[in-house]
């Protein structure tokens, strides 16, 4: 697979693992459902958990390698914005 292709699957995949934690964050954030009306005696909140556990874990990993692919990048921008200053 080309670079190309692989940043592009890696940053699908972190916006898929951002909005599972995203959303089982906020599920799971005491009250919150509660206070705009939301029965959570029916939700699977062991589920949900698993869920947030498993896609926060993917997400650091995505991240990961989402930094190493950009590194050269990132340095060379923290460079420029430095000796411009």
């Amino acid at each position: 697979m080309d670079s190309i292709k692989l940043k592009y699957w890696v940053n699908v995949g972190l916006i898929i693992s951002f909005l599972a934690v995203a959303a089982t964050g906020i599920i799971k954030f005491p009250g919150l459902l509660l206070k705009i009306g939301i029965n959570v005696k029916n939700l699977p909140f062991g589920k949900i958990s698993k869920v947030h556990d498993w896609a926060g874990i993917a997400m650091s990993l995505l991240v990961l390698v989402h930094l190493i692919q950009n590194w050269s990048w990132i340095v060379a921008m923290t460079k420029k914005i430095f000796k411009n200053e």
